[in-house]
């Protein structure tokens, strides 16, 4: 699996980025590419410790999504219309250009972390390594920009 660590993967991810346009439709799912962009920021913006995801997991689900976690960054790729956790469901009308800008920059800024070995811990599947939130990272921009053909 590739990283988001990786300088030339992340340069890839950002030229595909460059690719989508305002018009830019889906191949599967519910989100118009203005509201993919935005979804995307959240799960980063979690990583980057500039949000928080106030979700409980009981002991029953903890034991279940650590069953689940290494399919966040194996190199099996992620299934289409797999279900989104409603805290990152992006129903509003949102303005692709700045929604591309703010997501490059949030890019930018998890790859130049390829070095930090302390990571938050992830609300739902706990802690991850630095290898594994790279391709974390990675796997669900794929999902998402082959979602939207690019």
């Amino acid at each position: 699996m590739k990283s988001l660590f990786e300088s030339e993967t992340h340069q890839d991810i950002l030229n595909r980025i460059d690719k989508l346009n305002e018009n830019s439709q889906a191949d599967w799912g519910k989100m118009n590419v203005g509201q993919m962009l935005k979804h995307y920021q959240l799960p980063i913006e979690i990583a980057l410790e500039k949000r928080e995801m106030n979700t409980k997991v009981g002991v029953l689900k903890k034991m279940i999504f650590k069953f689940f976690k290494p399919m966040m960054y194996n190199d099996k790729p992620w299934r289409r219309n797999v279900a989104t956790p409603k805290e990152f469901v992006i129903t509003e009308t949102q303005v692709f250009e700045t929604e591309k800008n703010i997501l490059e920059t949030l890019i930018s800024e998890f790859a130049a972390k390829k070095d930090n070995t302390n990571w938050p811990k992830h609300p739902i599947f706990g802690y991850f390594t630095t290898e594994q939130r790279g391709k974390m990272q990675y796997k669900h921009l794929e999902h998402h920009l082959t979602q939207f053909g690019v």
